[in-house]
């Protein structure tokens, strides 16, 4: 090589940083020797959290083997469906066994399907060395706890191939520089096995040469999948779900009033209703969300539906769960929308129903004692001996954001779910929410005022029937002083009143709300096989649409004045806050059979604001 030629070969690698290896430049004078150059190994990733990989600022590469609040990058898990190509049935057209229904999905598979999967996908950037020597070895290697975790591919379009670690990058891809993307292949399941962080190296050998220091190179970035963090009252409805019972006018009627109460909240809402038997929209699935940084502040977002962790036919070795809830791979699983089902098939038998979505609430965002749930906090009917399942509990806990869970005891109800005794809307308070709780005591003192004002005799329930043992309708029409006189509904009330007092007790110990911040709404309980259950229809149980707008199911209270007691009640309790409240009928499908409006309704709510991310767990 001339003089000339390698004296313009450093004035190109200078523009790197980095000055060349072990050679002498002959001036004519002394000869001038220049040091051996470190080579400029260099893996980004968009750890500044921008949405773009940028390959020239500072705050990409600073700290990027580190992951906190303030900086780091991110992947999604990506487990849904964006080509529509997971029906949930085999070649033959049959049925998946719910073992293997999940297993259909994006990352189930060795390809990018399409323009919008690789919209799922992290980039991460090789930086360009032009000058690296022939010979020179480049791996990406992936710290071996989480690797099964994750897939590699080269390139940055739907043809990218995947990476296999222990094959050594072609010499071109460090000479040019190549993108490279990053697929999670699952959410945290749990903490024990995996914590959800993953370390890329780019990993680069430089063999003996004029110009480069020789020896191994690293480069690592560290990433986090993102978790999947549930909805919380605060955030409005943007599509409500709720099943239609074939042949039911019942149903025909509940779907028509909670339309009304849509179109009264937003004409935006829509509603989706499924075909089957199980009317409880609520239990055989939730709603969530994952969300990581997108351009220009954005967030890019993945909607998640959760299959409850319900066993129905535990005889049934091919379908033992809760049928309704394949819905979320059947029907609801797609373009950006995931499904997720975990489950441990030898939960207790008599704990099923707190694995329901109707025992999974999420307290609204609030601070207390110092510490900070900006993304809301989940709350459940536990406690030992009586749980949900295990392997699902560790899983939403393994998500970080909206745990530790807060525990109350629900093992007195009936049906045993948090939705029974408590609900929570926007408001103008210290933490902008309230908590509206069931009262016993407060529905029989109403009654009771009433009797004292001569109205005993006024009828309550008009119109409507009861069910026996035999499937008989019964009428359930009574009068105010005949319900007081009923010595088995008093005593489970004034127990039920008890059991509640003892939920709030640990709710305010947890969240530090005030007496001034809840909203105590009244009916009473009767004795069901030993535990209790709402005798009238539990209004606490509502459906909440946005900041305005709840539905409520119709309590066929006795009407005094020209209103219905306990409608007047809640509507001028919620008045100050700037609600309406918009009745349902459910007395047949819903309350007699053990549940309200809550419990026939579901979600999906819009996004929050707040970053997940910016958040310290």
């Amino acid at each position: 090589m001339s003089h000339q030629k390698l004296l313009v070969v450093v004035a190109v690698v200078l523009t790197f940083g980095c000055a060349k290896p072990a050679a002498t430049l002959d001036t004519g004078a002394a000869p001038v020797r220049i040091e051996p150059g470190t080579p400029p190994i260099d893996l980004r990733a968009d750890v500044n959290r921008n949405g773009v990989v940028d390959l020239d600022a500072a705050n990409e590469d600073d700290g990027e083997a580190t992951w906190d609040s303030t900086h780091g990058a991110i992947f999604f898990a990506n487990v849904d469906d964006d080509s529509a190509r997971c029906k949930g049935t085999d070649a033959a057209g049959r049925p998946l066994p719910d073992a293997t229904l999940p297993d259909c999905n994006d990352a189930t598979d060795e390809v990018i399907n399409g323009d919008d999967d690789l919209a799922d996908l992290s980039t991460l950037v090789i930086k360009a060395w032009p000058e690296a020597p022939a010979g020179t070895v480049a791996r990406l290697l992936l710290d071996p706890t989480p690797a099964s975790k994750v897939r590699l591919f080269r390139g940055n379009t739907p043809a990218a191939t995947p990476i296999n670690p222990d094959l050594p990058l072609a010499l071109a891809d460090l000479t040019k520089g190549v993108t490279v993307l990053l697929e999670g292949k699952d959410i945290v399941r749990n903490m024990g096995t995996w914590d959800g962080f993953v370390d890329v190296t780019l990993q680069v050998t430089v063999p003996e040469n004029k110009y480069w220091k020789p020896g191994t190179y690293t480069d690592t970035v560290r990433l986090r999948v993102a978790p999947v963090l549930t909805f919380h009252h605060l955030q409005p409805v943007e599509t409500a779900y709720a099943s239609a019972v074939p042949r039911d006018a019942d149903s025909v009627k509940f779907l028509a009033d909670v339309r009304t109460a849509l179109m009264a909240a937003s004409p935006n809402m829509t509603l989706v209703t499924a075909n089957t038997q199980d009317q409880w929209a609520q239990d055989f699935f939730e709603t969530g969300y994952a969300t990581m940084p997108g351009a220009n502040g954005a967030q890019r977002v993945m909607r998640v539906f959760f299959r409850s962790a319900n066993i129905e036919n535990p005889f049934d070795r091919s379908f033992p769960m809760r049928d309704a809830g394949r819905i979320v791979f059947t029907r609801f699983r797609g373009k950006d929308v995931a499904g997720i089902q975990q489950i441990d098939l030898g939960s207790p038998e008599d704990s099923q129903s707190l694995n329901s979505f109707g025992n999974f609430e999420t307290i609204p965002p609030y601070t207390n004692g110092g510490k900070q749930w900006p993304l809301g906090r989940v709350i459940r009917g536990s406690i030992t001996g009586f749980a949900p399942d295990q392997s699902f509990v560790s899983m939403t806990e393994a998500q970080k954001y909206q745990e530790p869970s807060v525990n109350v005891d629900t093992s007195w109800l009936l049906v045993g779910h948090i939705d029974e005794t408590m609900s929570f809307l926007k408001a103008s308070t210290p933490r902008g929410w309230i908590l509206l709780v069931n009262d016993a005591r407060l529905a029989k003192s109403m009654l009771e005022a009433e009797v004292a004002r001569g109205n005993g005799a006024t009828p309550m329930f008009v119109g409507m029937n009861w069910m026996d043992d035999q499937g008989n309708e019964q009428p359930a029409r009574t009068t105010i002083s005949a319900l007081l006189a009923k010595t088995d509904i008093m005593m489970a009330s004034a127990e039920a009143a008890v059991k509640v007092d003892e939920q709030l007790a640990i709710f305010k110990r947890e969240t530090g709300i005030t007496d001034a911040e809840i909203i105590k709404v009244p009916f009473l309980h009767e004795d069901v096989q030993g535990t209790s259950l709402a005798h009238m229809p539990g209004t606490v149980n509502m459906f909440v649409l946005d900041d305005k707008t709840v539905a409520v199911p119709n309590p066929h209270g006795p009407i005094i004045d020209g209103k219905d007691l306990f409608q007047k009640q809640l509507e001028d309790a919620l008045a100050p806050y700037g609600y309406t409240v918009k009745w349902v009928e459910n007395w047949n499908l819903y309350h007699r059979l053990a549940g309200e409006v809550h419990c026939g309704t579901n979600a999906m709510r819009a996004i929050p604001s707040t970053k997940w991310w910016e958040v310290t767990p």
